[in-house]
């Protein structure tokens, strides 16, 4: 199947989530039982505070052996292995152990997210059809499919709808990169006295997900990669949230907000007098 082609029916992509739901799970159960007491870093990515663990790796294997044996003509794009090139026009986007850092020092927000999309594997082009986060500590498993809803274990999903800005928590997440860092902060000193408060969890998916049952009310973040994004995104948008970058661009990793859309729409326009897509950033 081509990115022009008809997408799946509806009953395949309720198998497609079921798929998800069961990858992010399986690999979630691996990376909850074979943490050890002191996690070492493998290898770091963009700078040396962007770590990889032997678990991140371990996960992906994983995630990769089971679609080759049952979706050997998918694509894969994953974080921590080579694309895998497929025919079918669906590509599985994977993020072993979203939170790494969390996960290296024990902190409770981590997870597995795994993604199915249509079309180039591009958030701004593709369309993303079922996906599931697996919170790996307390188990708890999102899922959406598109057209379908999104649920938490199983229970419908709804965005909270804050009254305005004001009341409303928000939640972002910071860059590796020093200077990304430094101008992220100026942003956020622009948000926080707009905003109820700030929370910073450290797992993009979870993030999303959290906006999508209503713990939170929205999210930004800039630097995201497609895995980070792909599968929380959807449970966000299945859930009635608004997903966008800034001016009038679709959430890529220049920038992602998502929430209820009255807020959302606030919370980009206040980004954007911030500057927070700026050069610096």
């Amino acid at each position: 199947m081509s990115s022009a082609a008809a997408l799946p029916t509806e009953s395949e992509i309720t198998d497609l989530r079921a798929q998800a739901r069961s990858l992010a799970a399986e690999a979630g159960a691996l990376v909850r039982g074979g943490r050890p007491a002191r996690v070492e870093v493998a290898a770091t990515k963009s700078t040396a505070v962007d770590p990889v663990t032997d678990m991140d790796r371990a996960s992906e294997d994983l995630l990769r052996r089971r679609l080759a044996a049952r979706r050997p003509h998918d694509a894969i794009l994953g974080e921590e292995g080579d694309d895998v090139p497929g025919t079918s026009g669906l590509t599985w986007v994977l993020d072993p152990i979203d939170g790494t850092v969390n996960y290296l020092y024990g902190v409770a927000s981590y997870a597995v997210s795994v993604a199915v999309v249509a079309g180039e594997p591009d958030p701004a082009r593709w369309t993303v059809l079922a996906g599931a986060v697996h919170s790996v500590v307390d188990g708890v498993t999102w899922t959406a499919a598109r057209g379908q809803g999104a649920d938490r274990d199983g229970e419908p999903v709804q965005v909270r709808r804050a009254d305005s800005l004001a009341t409303s928590l928000v939640s972002t997440g910071f860059g590796y990169d020093a200077g990304r860092r430094a101008h992220q902060a100026q942003v956020l000193a622009a948000v926080l006295p707009q905003v109820r408060d700030i929370r910073r969890l450290g797992a993009a998916a979870i993030d999303l997900c959290l906006v999508a049952e209503g713990a939170l009310d929205l999210y930004y973040e800039r630097g995201l990669n497609p895995w980070d994004v792909a599968a929380g995104g959807l449970v966000a948008v299945e859930a009635g949230a608004a997903l966008t970058g800034l001016r009038g661009e679709p959430a890529t990793g220049l920038m992602t907000v998502a929430g209820c859309p009255e807020r959302q729409a606030e919370l980009v326009g206040l980004l954007e007098s911030a500057g927070a897509d700026g050069a610096e950033g």
